[in-house]
């Protein structure tokens, strides 16, 4: 197996370009995954790996799972220390990266199963950890719209991998979207800040179900509102606002399984 020892060498650059910029994971169709259980996360999800970089400390520790991903890599280079630190963005690098290849979405909503949808939700940290908390519920699947780069690396790490196994619908327009489902019989019910909106916990949720959870500043978009079959609304005792919008994702998502 090759080895790359220099920082300058091209491989190294495009992983690196990859993982800083989503224009060019966009123009590419890839994106980078960094660490040891989001490359082996790869092995049980339908992702393709492209390219798998690996210092040889950490093919020896992850031995099994080194032999694994070899088997199924399109291509597999051993890197040195100094080139893993090169390729992180994480402190202390596990010395583990896979590039892959972005699938053509081709995910629709079936009838009779549950989602989360965001609208416009740009921290990726946020977008990483709704994502992680739907597929540990057993959410469906996740809509996105006008939502930051899901494979960014703060989101991939903070889904803990499961943005590799719940299925993703991007929407361009989701007020329109909306539409269409309602017709083929789903109910979504936005979640807002709003004294005046149905308390979530009086909701039956036992139809093809979606909430929807908006923006960090700015929450929903109105066309999105008015799109709603409901507004819906987490009760507070407190002085507090609102909740930040992974939170309120999670409490939602919770009350639509219970």
């Amino acid at each position: 197996m090759e080895k790359i020892t220099s920082r300058s060498n091209d491989l190294i650059k495009y992983v690196k370009k990859l993982s800083a910029s989503r224009k060019a994971r966009m123009q590419e169709g890839r994106f980078v995954l960094e660490g040891a259980r989001l490359s082996f996360d790869v092995l049980n999800s339908f992702y393709q790996p492209d390219i798998f970089l690996i210092t040889e400390k950490a093919a020896e520790k992850y031995k099994k799972q080194f032999d694994d991903m070899i088997k199924i890599a399109g291509s597999a280079y051993l890197i040195s220390e100094e080139v893993a630190d090169k390729l992180a963005e994480t402190e202390n690098t596990q010395g583990v990266f896979c590039v892959c290849n972005i699938p053509n979405s081709n995910n629709q909503l079936v009838l009779n199963k549950k989602y989360v949808a965001l609208d416009n939700l740009q921290d990726p940290s946020n977008l990483g950890a709704i994502i992680r908390t739907a597929e540990a519920l057993g959410i469906n699947g996740a809509i996105c719209h006008n939502c930051c780069d899901i494979y960014n690396p703060k989101a991939l790490r903070a889904s803990m991998g499961s943005i590799l196994r719940l299925p993703v619908i991007l929407s361009d327009n989701l007020a329109s979207d909306i539409e269409i489902a309602k017709s083929k019989g789903f109910s979504f019910y936005a979640a807002v800040p709003d004294s005046n909106a149905e308390d979530i916990t009086e909701i039956d949720f036992s139809a093809s179900s979606v909430v929807i959870i908006g923006n960090e500043g700015n929450g929903i978009s109105e066309p999105v509102k008015a799109a709603a079959n409901k507004l819906v609304t987490i009760n507070m005792l407190g002085r507090a606002e609102s909740l930040n919008a992974s939170m309120a994702g999670a409490i939602a998502m919770w009350e639509m399984l219970r």
